[in-house]
């Protein structure tokens, strides 16, 4: 084996050694085919009630594996793909590998809109967070209303089904 092709493959099973396995929970359902894999990058929008911090909305871009741009990923929560369609969805279950960053999610998909390839999706996956949790203080009777930003990353998974 090749020096380099070694050192690729090392540090592959690595990445793959250290990213916990998706729970059972948040499997699509085994006739679902990944449509779409994008990475997100951006911040989760809490806003102050009074009391407590509660999320208002997700602010992000979404990347294909190239580092190009093709969507955004906003209130709803709603995924825009770069050829106008959207879909939104409604979680439906939730897992915390990561303590420190907000859960991991599948959601089913609620509603669409134009025609593209968010019209197809089914199913969505969010795995591989990174931050994005609510803050722990500043937000009380004088706050109320105020929004702060958590920066997150995390990667979603479309899926499809028959």
């Amino acid at each position: 084996m090749r020096p380099a092709f070694a050192l690729i493959l090392s540090l592959a099973m690595i990445a793959a050694a250290q990213t916990p396995a998706v729970p059972d929970n948040l499997k699509p359902p085994a006739n679902a085919t990944l449509l779409l894999e994008l990475h997100a990058k951006g911040d989760q929008v809490y806003a102050c009630d009074g009391s407590a911090w509660v999320l208002a909305r997700p602010d992000a871009k979404l990347f294909d594996d190239s580092g190009k741009q093709v969507g955004t990923h906003f209130a709803g929560p709603t995924w825009r793909y770069f050829d106008s369609s959207r879909v939104m969805g409604k979680p439906m279950a939730s897992a915390t590998p990561e303590p420190d960053s907000i859960p991991w999610l599948l959601v089913a998909a609620i509603d669409h809109a134009g025609a593209g390839l968010m019209q197809k999706v089914a199913f969505i996956q969010r795995l591989n967070t990174k931050g994005g949790k609510a803050p722990t203080t500043g937000c009380e009777s004088g706050q109320k209303g105020q929004e702060s930003r958590s920066p997150y990353s995390a990667d979603y998974f479309f899926f499809t089904t028959p």
